[in-house]
């Protein structure tokens, strides 16, 4: 008898177990990346955010030089000038109708020049001295941009499944195909990293430079397992950062894609989430400055959010 009710006890501890083991894997925690941070690094929240401003009224993409933030807005088909420590904003220039991304630079005459791939007018445009002037034509959906150099960027095309290298004077060359669906894009020199939108077995892509330029187009997996990725970017501390969905959900996690590189590529469970928010997907605009402030926002909604990393 003694022995039967030890048997019951111990089963009935195991039930307890399973259950409370159950009920812990349906809580959406991060897992921390040994390879990206320290433990310590706790992910920021909704109630971490700050509103810097509310004054754009449909903004979808942005990008920071220089302690300003240049907005696109496809509400009025504006670019707006933020700053963004005070939220003061003013209107740049008219003409862009509808761009994902920006790439921002000062010429050694310190000259500012806006970089923009018009998603609505399947072009790549320029701002530079208060004219707006069109580099490159009949692009297919521009979404991504970045600089590869100081003669060329690169561009990825949503519905092309392709990524151009498009030099300064216009000139263009499809570099890499049969992608699905790339948004965000950016390079360190000897990689190029590419998020899918339409994969998540393929979420983020890496290509070696030098293959390219062998035309070895072959890419590789970086990350998998993440949902609907959008804007990627390289920041400071040497980790890439990029936002995705979480069921209905907008979030911000980063790799140390040297790690995930080394290792065959980094699975979901190896991302670390840095900023859970309640905002509708898709997140856009995502923007982090060299002293770690990070700028996003919910496509089309004009509150432009930031946190401390």
């Amino acid at each position: 008898m003694v022995y039967l009710l030890k048997k019951i006890a111990f089963a009935f501890v195991c039930i307890l177990g399973i259950v409370f083991i159950s009920s812990a894997q349906d809580i959406p925690t991060p897992t921390p990346s040994a390879e990206s941070s320290a433990a310590s690094f706790e992910p920021r929240l909704q109630s971490d955010l700050n509103v810097l401003t509310g004054n754009v009224q449909r903004p979808n993409g942005l990008t920071y030089l220089d302690g300003m933030l240049y907005i696109s807005c496809t509400g009025d088909n504006t670019i707006y000038e933020t700053d963004a420590v005070t939220g003061s904003t003013r209107t740049y220039l008219w003409g862009v109708m509808n761009a994902h991304t920006l790439f921002a630079e000062r010429d050694e005459n310190d000259v500012l020049t806006l970089w923009i791939p018009d998603y609505q007018s399947n072009a790549l445009t320029r701002i530079v001295r208060g004219s707006l002037q069109t580099v490159v034509r009949d692009l297919e959906t521009p979404w991504g941009i970045t600089d590869l150099n100081t003669e060329s960027f690169l561009v990825t095309s949503l519905r092309a499944n392709s990524v151009e290298r498009i030099e300064r004077d216009g000139r263009r060359q499809v570099i890499i195909e049969g992608l699905a669906a790339p948004t965000g894009i950016d390079s360190d020199g000897t990689y190029i990293y590419v998020a899918n939108n339409g994969s998540a077995r393929r979420a983020i892509e890496y290509y070696a430079l030098e293959a390219l330029e062998a035309s070895e187009s072959a890419g590789r997996r970086l990350v998998s397992g993440i949902q609907s990725p959008t804007g990627i970017q390289l920041a400071s501390d040497g980790n890439l950062y990029f936002a995705y969905s979480l069921g209905t959900r907008g979030v911000v996690g980063r790799v140390n894609p040297e790690i995930c590189r080394e290792n065959g590529g980094c699975a979901s469970d190896q991302v670390e989430i840095v900023l859970y928010t309640d905002l509708a997907v898709p997140l856009a605009g995502l923007t982090i400055t060299p002293d770690m402030r990070l700028f996003v926002h919910t496509m089309f909604s004009p509150e432009i959010f930031w946190t401390q990393l």
